[in-house]
């Protein structure tokens, strides 16, 4: 745990017990603060009494003697409407924040000059984050991993010289984080994502945004537009900056995609990094991006060309992101449930041919419209969830459809017409939607596709 000491001595409120919502009050207490913990839900109250935790009603409390409001990430800011204790907080005139400005803020105080890597984009951010963690592990140093991706960020331990921390954060996080100061902050991509919580798309991409403008190195991706003008302002303002790309094959200093290569252009002088070729974990072009972004977050230990090769090489891929479950036959089924808009979707399907492909569930907006130019490489579809008649009416007679309803139905179907293919078929769970119509997240729809798939592996193979 890293004890947040900036509040000792003083009261402060904090909503939403959550994960990392009673992690941060055990990090409030631990460092010194009085904490006030409050949550809609019944379960996380009686929780959080069972810890020790001051339970206080927040509608009925005396705000005056609060110094801040700790609000989860999970908790409305502004969109569609500000949450109640968000309205209470500002009345009072207090400052609302969340865990990962907690961190900041304690950082500062016991190690400002400590590793810090945060990572954000609206796609690629989790394996980015993994693979950063990967390389710099490899390369013989003590990590803490976590943020977004899994682990609250106050569970870790606290910040120190001697300890890199890699950190995801998504918007909502930002968004609670006023002085966000990473060592290295990288901004992958923006598109269309989280409207209804942030309102306007300008309004999305100005809070990724916040990531880069603190940070004393930053890395930003500049294959989609907003991301460019980002970049173009850091450099007006002398920012340090290493852009990516898989689109621009010559930067004027920067890390590229070109083929399977990763390559450095140094004042004029490009520099074959390593070939992704073969690395199953970093399919695709969006992984070349992903791959550059963690080798500029090395910073001068990306130099090290043989140690950065051996290290993208071992990366073991996370689950649920082109995660190849297994073959039966030619069949290869790959488990890319994180695909949960249809630019993550889009992904998967620039990485295989011969697709059997699995999708629905919640849909967002735009639905499946983006991914019409790469219909032809779907030799036919199954449709589950919410999602099935709006797909259907985007796919028309693109390709053949099943509507399965269900996973289970539709892993079964996909299986049965990819085993009659005489080339080399794909069945890929990408469902372009969000889990929450069939499954709590994407995680556990993941799950439950590799779980089937496996099945069908081991049952017919008699394993």
């Amino acid at each position: 745990m890293t004890p947040v000491t900036v509040f000792d001595g003083k009261r402060v409120a904090l909503f939403g017990l959550g994960g990392s919502g009673l992690v941060s009050a055990d990090a409030l207490r631990a460092g010194g603060a009085e904490v006030a913990v409050w949550d809609d839900k019944e379960p996380a109250r009686e929780k959080a009494a069972a810890a020790g935790h001051e339970v206080l009603d927040l509608s009925r409390a005396d705000w005056s003697q609060f110094r801040a409001l700790i609000l989860a990430p999970g908790v409305p800011l502004t969109h569609p409407k500000s949450h109640w204790t968000v309205e209470k907080a500002r009345v009072a005139g207090i400052e609302i924040i969340g865990d990962i400005e907690l961190f900041c803020r304690e950082r500062r105080h016991i190690a400002p000059k400590s590793p810090f890597i945060a990572i954000t984009g609206t796609n690629g951010k989790s394996t980015t984050t993994a693979l950063i963690a990967h390389l710099f592990r490899f390369f013989g140093h003590e990590v803490a991993v976590g943020g977004n991706i899994g682990t609250p960020i106050l569970a870790l331990p606290p910040p120190s010289p001697e300890r890199v921390h890699v950190i995801e954060c998504s918007s909502f996080q930002i968004d609670l984080a006023p002085t966000l100061d990473p060592s290295v902050g990288i901004l992958l991509n923006i598109t269309p994502d989280h409207l209804d919580r942030h309102g306007t798309m300008e309004n999305y991409a100005e809070i990724k945004e916040r990531l880069v403008q603190g940070a004393d190195h930053a890395v930003i991706g500049l294959d989609d537009v907003p991301c460019v003008a980002i970049a173009g302002r850091l450099r007006a303002r002398g920012k340090p900056l290493t852009c990516i790309s898989n689109t621009f094959m010559e930067l004027l200093d920067g890390i590229t995609l070109d083929g399977t290569r990763l390559v450095r252009h140094d004042h004029g002088v490009a520099l074959t990094i390593a070939d992704l070729a073969g690395i199953a974990s970093l399919r695709g072009r969006h992984n070349g991006q992903n791959a550059a972004a963690a080798v500029a977050a090395l910073e001068g230990e990306g130099r090290d060309l043989d140690r950065v090769r051996r290290g993208l090489a071992s990366f073991p891929g996370l689950a649920h992101r082109l995660e190849e479950v297994g073959r039966l036959g030619k069949t290869l089924f790959v488990n890319d449930s994180k695909a949960t808009n249809a630019d993550a979707a889009e992904k998967a399907l620039l990485s295989f041919d011969n697709i059997y492909w699995i999708l629905g569930g919640k849909a967002k907006a735009g639905g499946i419209e983006p991914l019409k130019p790469l219909f032809g490489k779907i030799a036919k579809g199954y449709l589950i969830g919410e999602a099935t008649e709006a797909f259907a009416a985007t796919i028309e007679e693109a390709f053949p459809i099943e509507r399965c309803g269900t996973l289970d139905v539709a892993v079964a179907a996909a299986a049965r017409d990819a085993a009659k293919s005489t080339a080399d078929p794909v069945v890929l769970l990408s469902p372009a939607c969000a889990s929450y119509d069939q499954f709590p997240d994407f995680e556990k729809r993941g799950d439950y596709f590799r779980t089937l798939a496996r099945a069908i592996i081991d049952g017919t193979t008699g394993n």
